[in-house]
């Protein structure tokens, strides 16, 4: 298989798929070619998309790549799909993710001690929107669920990992809107939160 044909195939592959395809499904299923040539035609193929400033491009999103659109069209695409207003993260969501995102694992009652309310019905809305899931126990008194976030999570806000997630420092207390006290707290957490992927 020369190179084109493998770019091609590569194309083809991120066209059909509706999920990130990491470097080694392409391997496995790309089996002459070794993940070092691959990572390098798929840049060749990045770099064509972005020259020819076509609606898409090819972008390294949770794990993996995928094709994505420039965020200038959202508008037709939500029409195409029927999303309204209901369908986006309300901002007690996005606040309870944030404590997640930094903190994980975490428990219900660790994200009601920084948040200051109670979190039930949030935390029920994102595990039905799998952005949050649970993962294990805590091994304390009533051993409460833990939870943290999800692949879905690092597709949804454009993350390759956890890693990505801007550093609680670049944040003034007014772009967070939490107290003082809570966030100190945000902040012991943050070492272990960039550590971790989903």
């Amino acid at each position: 298989m020369t190179r084109e044909e493998a770019k091609k195939v590569i194309e083809a592959l991120l066209f059909a798929s509706n999920k990130p395809v990491s470097i080694n499904n392409f391997s496995e299923i790309l089996e002459d070619i070794d993940s070092r040539e691959i990572r390098e035609l798929l840049n060749e193929l990045k770099k064509e998309y972005e020259d020819t400033q076509k609606p898409v491009s090819i972008t390294e999103i949770a794990g993996g790549f995928q094709f994505a659109t420039d965020p200038y069209y959202a508008p037709w695409i939500r029409k195409l799909y029927k999303q309204d207003k209901h369908s986006r993260i309300s901002m007690p969501a996005l606040e309870t993710l944030a404590v997640i995102a930094y903190r994980q694992p975490i428990t219900r009652s660790e994200i009601e001690a920084i948040r200051g309310v109670n979190v039930d019905g949030v935390i029920h809305s994102l595990l039905e929107r799998a952005l949050i899931k649970t993962c294990g126990r805590k091994e304390t008194a009533g051993r409460p669920i833990l939870y943290s976030t999800t692949t879905e999570f690092l597709k949804h806000f454009g993350l390759n990992s956890l890693n990505e997630l801007p550093k609680l420092k670049e944040f003034s207390e007014a772009d967070i809107k939490l107290g003082e006290t809570k966030e100190l707290d945000l902040e012991k957490g943050e070492t272990d939160g960039d550590q971790q992927t989903a």
